[in-house]
């Protein structure tokens, strides 16, 4: 008798300490709302319960615990976690020892700059530090290896929407973003490039250029046109866009000599030729519009007195100073 009431007590106590793992692995230990915890590399255990304090993840920290140590929770991954409404404390531990591993979408356009383009990264959550990319379009050995250089670097970025897993590092970051930009330039875009006598970063410079003097549609064929004829005549191309990019003024509204003096190689109006990188990242319809530019005699253009953002174009320089007037004289009359 004796050995079946210890037999019952002890079915009695197994089945207690079961309920007791199962209320601890199994009960809802997420407050009623969706929650991001970042948690970043080197990140200890302490600092971990920390962030769940923080963002009040947890509804019982004494249930985590328990089942950190009961599902042997020991190291650390780094990575940004979700935690959903209602999860328990088995899904939450499980979540964080093997590590989330999720897509990001991101898209981008309308960047000039490298800055630019780390600023609209940084609003994304990746594992890697936008500063550790940045380095990497700024490392000339590292460049070298993709035949590029801290100048023409930010021309593998197509403007787009694409998808990386949030802990891809910055190196694989760049790597697939210039198999993208191979991916875009494989084929017939070479070929036609090629066949206009440019390779396609000479059409991605251009695209920069032709973009930045106009983003309207109808008018960029023809500009790209016009700067052929000039690089094809051994002239300059004089394009105020980079100018502003020189100097670092993207918001100059008039260009003056005494911007036109500015020592720097994007500086068209004292260096022959294209700069040596692009001064923003050209949509694919500008780039396109370089490749299958408009055939005509253009040498000069200045935008419409009409400051409509069309442009005059003529192949005599003496028609160009008449329409240089009237537009001077248009913007000086509205006090610009």
């Amino acid at each position: 008798m004796k050995l079946k009431h210890l037999s019952f007590g002890l079915s009695v106590v197994c089945a207690a300490v079961l309920v007791a793992i199962a209320a601890i692995l199994f009960s809802a230990n997420v407050r009623n709302s969706e929650v991001a915890v970042f948690v970043p590399q080197g990140t200890t255990h302490e600092q971990l319960l920390d962030s769940l304090r923080k963002y009040e993840v947890l509804k019982s920290e004494f249930r985590f615990k328990a089942a950190s140590k009961l599902l042997l929770y020991k190291t650390v991954r780094p990575g940004r976690y979700l935690f959903e409404a209602g999860e328990n404390s088995f899904s939450i531990v499980r979540k964080l020892r093997r590590g989330q591993h999720y897509p990001v979408k991101f898209t981008f356009n309308n960047v000039r700059t490298k800055e630019q383009l780390m600023e609209k990264l940084s609003k994304y959550y990746f594992l890697f530090e936008w500063q550790d990319l940045y380095k990497l379009l700024n490392n000339k050995e590292f460049l070298a290896e993709y035949n590029l250089t801290p100048e023409t670097a930010i021309a593998i970025f197509i403007p787009d929407s694409y998808e990386f897993y949030y802990d891809i590092t910055a190196e694989d970051f760049f790597h697939k973003m210039y198999g993208y930009y191979e991916d875009f330039w494989d084929g017939k875009r070479t070929e036609q490039a090629e066949s206009i006598g440019f390779t396609p970063m000479e059409v991605n410079i251009l695209a920069s250029i032709v973009e930045e003097e106009n983003f309207r549609e109808p008018e960029k064929a023809i500009i790209a046109g016009l700067y052929v004829n000039r690089l094809h005549k051994n002239m300059m191309l004089q394009s105020d866009p980079t100018v502003k990019y020189a100097l670092g003024n993207f918001k100059l509204k008039r260009v003056l000599n005494e911007h036109l003096q500015v020592n720097s190689p994007y500086n068209t109006y004292r260096h022959l030729g294209l700069p040596p990188g692009p001064i923003r990242i050209p949509a694919k319809s500008t780039v396109d519009s370089v490749l299958h530019y408009r055939h005509h005699n253009y040498l000069y253009m200045c935008a419409k007195e009409d400051l409509s953002g069309s442009h005059n174009f003529t192949s005599d320089y003496n028609v160009h100073l008449q329409n240089a007037r009237r537009y001077q004289a248009a913007i000086t009359a509205r006090g610009l």
